[in-house]
């Protein structure tokens, strides 16, 4: 005796259950795509837009154990944050590295700030400026 095949013929009543369920992992799997790209794009643009912090090293003088930096940051008004300061001596090692911090209303800030150092200083570098 044989038995009759439950299979049904292939192409004629739809999808099978399988390509059913890859066709939703595609779908879910492009829905999560877009959504991280979103999110990223989201970060990426307030990481560029929000920071309005500026600096640059006017002068600097160096002696043995510290620089003495002139820093000017230009900002939003009423923000605060902090710029990173660094100092090499002549063979390129780093001998010194600070935050300095400001805060207050004013767009421009015209400070002299100390950076201790380890030895003798032959730069005064401004890495960077952040907001907070």
């Amino acid at each position: 005796m044989s038995t009759a095949s439950t299979r049904l013929p292939e192409g004629r009543y739809g999808r099978s259950s399988d390509e059913r369920a890859d066709r939703k992992l595609r779908i879910a799997g492009a829905v999560l795509g877009a959504a991280l790209l979103a999110l990223v794009g989201y970060f990426a643009y307030h990481y560029v837009a929000e920071n309005k912090i500026s600096a640059q090293v006017i002068t600097f003088d160096a002696s043995d154990d510290a620089v003495r930096v002139h820093l000017e940051v230009h900002k939003d008004a009423g923000s605060s944050g902090y710029c990173t300061l660094r100092s090499q001596s002549a063979d390129g090692a780093e001998v010194g590295r600070a935050d300095f911090r400001f805060t207050g209303s004013a767009t421009r800030v015209d400070r002299v700030v100390t950076l201790r150092t380890t030895a003798k200083g032959t730069t005064a570098e401004l890495l960077g400026c952040h907001a907070g």
